[in-house]
C-alpha cells in the first residue's frame, strides 16, 4: 500500500473526512475508490458512497479476499443507514467468514454487529440476541464499540430490560468521547432519549396517563393483570395468553379492562369488538359465542361473569386490571412508530420491518402521506418515506432499533 492510501486511510479513522478525499479524490484505483466511498458515505452522500464500494469490490482481484469482503461490509452498512433491509443477508455472513479466516477480527465484529442491527429492525430479536452474545467486542476500537452498545441497548429496551439498556448506553456514550467524533455522541444521546419519553398509555380505573420504558417494566413485572394492547397478549407475571391472532377476543378483552372493576355493556363490547353501530339479536348472538371462548382462554387468569347489563372482569386473588396501550394510537401507528426513528425507508423495507405485503405498506403511506404525516422523495425504487419531525414518543415497543453509524 502506498503512502497516499496509508495517509487517506489514518485521517479516515481520525474522521478527518476531507483530509482522506484530498489524498486520493482523483485516483481510482480499488484503495482510494473503497476509501472515497467510505468518506462519502460519512459526508451523507449514501449513493455516491454505495456506487464506490461496488466499483472497489469488483476491482479487488482473487486473491484480495480481505479487501473485497471489507467492501461488502462498508455496503451493508449504507445499506442499513438507507434502510435497505433487502440487502442480501448471505453476502454479509460470508463476508464476515472471509475476515473471520484471514483473522481480521476487528472488520468481523463489525459486521457482526451489522448482522444483529439488521435483525433488530426487522423484530427477529431472538436471533439477534444470540448473535450478541457470541459477539467478542474486544478488538473494536472506541468508535465502533458504539454501536455495538447501541445494538446492546436497543435489544434491552425492547425486551423492557431498562437498566441493562441505561448501563449499555453509559458504556456507549464513553466510547463515544474517547473515539472525540461528535456525529457519534449525537447519536448515543438521541438514543439515551427513548429512555425518558413517554414509551406507552396504562389505562385503568384511576383514569389514564403517560409511561416511560422504566414504568413499563415496573408495570410487567407486578401482580397486576396486566392486557397489553401493545402485543395483542393478557398476562401476568408468570402466565401469559396470546390473542394475537383472535382481534376480536383481544377486542372484547381490553373494553373489559378499560371498564374494570365496573361492567361493560353488551352494547359497549359490540361496538368495539364487531364495530356495529346498532345491536340487533344476531350481534347479541354473536357476543356469547366471541365471550364463551374468551372465557375459556382468560381461565389461568380470570373470570367473566355477567351482569344485568353486560359482563365484568373478576381477575383471580383480587388483583388489579390494568390496560396497556401505545402511547399514539391511531390508523396506521406501526408505520409511523418505524418511521419515528427519523431515517428514510422504502416501502419494501417497512414491509419486512412489520412483517406485511408491500402493498398495504404502500396504501399505509399514501394515506399518511395525504394527511401530511408522512413525506417522500425519489421515484420508483428510489423513492423513499420519513416523518416531517420526530414525534415525542418512543419506538422501543414497537420497532426499536439503534442509531445507524453512517
Amino acid at each position: 500500500m502506498d503512502s497516499l492510501i496509508t495517509a487517506a486511510a489514518l485521517a479516515l479513522a481520525a474522521g478527518d473526512l476531507l483530509g482522506a478525499l484530498k489524498r486520493v479524490g482523483l485516483r481510482d484505483d480499488p484503495p482510494a475508490l473503497a476509501i472515497r466511498g467510505i468518506a462519502m458515505a460519512r459526508l451523507g452522500d449514501f449513493v455516491r458512497a454505495k456506487d464506490l464500494l461496488k466499483r472497489a469490490g469488483r476491482a479487488f482481484g482473487p486473491r484480495e479476499a480481505i479487501a473485497r469482503a471489507r467492501c461488502i461490509v462498508a455496503e451493508a452498512e449504507i445499506a442499513l443507514v438507507l434502510r435497505d433491509l433487502g440487502f442480501p443477508a448471505r453476502t454479509l455472513a460470508a463476508a464476515r467468514a472471509t475476515l473471520e479466516a484471514h483473522g481480521d477480527r476487528l472488520n468481523a465484529a463489525h459486521a457482526g454487529c451489522l448482522e444483529i442491527r439488521r435483525l433488530l429492525l426487522i423484530g427477529h430479536l431472538d436471533e439477534a440476541e444470540r448473535m450478541l452474545a457470541d459477539l467478542d467486542p474486544a478488538p473494536l476500537p472506541a468508535a465502533l464499540r458504539v454501536g455495538h452498545e447501541l445494538v446492546t441497548a436497543g435489544i434491552a429496551m425492547r425486551r423492557l430490560r431498562t437498566k441493562p439498556a441505561r448501563e449499555a448506553l453509559a458504556r456507549a456514550d464513553a466510547a463515544a468521547r474517547r473515539a472525540g467524533i461528535g456525529a457519534l455522541a449525537a447519536e448515543v444521546e438521541r438514543a439515551a432519549q427513548l429512555l425518558t419519553v413517554p414509551a406507552a398509555r396504562l389505562i385503568g380505573k384511576g383514569g389514564e396517563r403517560a409511561l416511560r420504558l422504566d414504568e413499563v417494566e415496573a408495570v410487567m413485572a407486578s401482580k397486576a393483570l396486566v392486557i397489553d394492547a401493545i402485543t395483542y397478549v393478557v398476562r401476568d407475571i408468570s402466565t401469559e395468553i396470546s390473542l394475537t391472532r383472535r382481534p376480536v377476543l383481544f377486542a372484547l378483552a381490553r373494553a373489559l379492562g378499560e371498564a374494570w372493576p365496573n361492567d361493560a355493556a353488551r352494547s359497549a363490547l359490540i361496538a368495539r369488538a364487531f364495530r356495529g353501530k346498532h345491536a340487533d339479536e344476531s350481534h347479541r348472538a354473536r357476543l356469547r359465542v366471541e365471550i364463551g371462548r374468551l372465557r375459556r382462554s382468560l381461565r389461568p387468569l380470570a373470570d367473566l361473569r355477567a351482569t344485568p347489563d353486560g359482563f365484568v372482569l373478576k381477575p383471580h386473588r383480587r388483583r388489579d386490571v390494568v390496560v396497556l396501550a401505545r402511547p399514539v394510537e391511531e390508523e396506521h401507528a406501526a408505520v409511523l412508530a418505524c418511521l419515528a426513528d427519523g431515517e428514510a425507508w422504502s416501502s419494501s423495507a417497512l414491509s419486512l420491518a412489520l412483517g406485511t405485503s408491500q402493498r398495504t405498506v404502500q396504501r399505509a403511506l399514501d394515506t399518511l402521506a395525504a394527511a401530511g404525516k408522512v413525506q417522500s422523495y425519489g421515484r420508483a425504487r428510489a423513492r423513499r418515506w420519513m416523518m416531517p419531525m420526530v414525534p415525542g414518543f418512543t419506538t422501543a415497543l414497537l420497532l426499536p432499533a439503534p442509531l445507524p453509524n453512517g
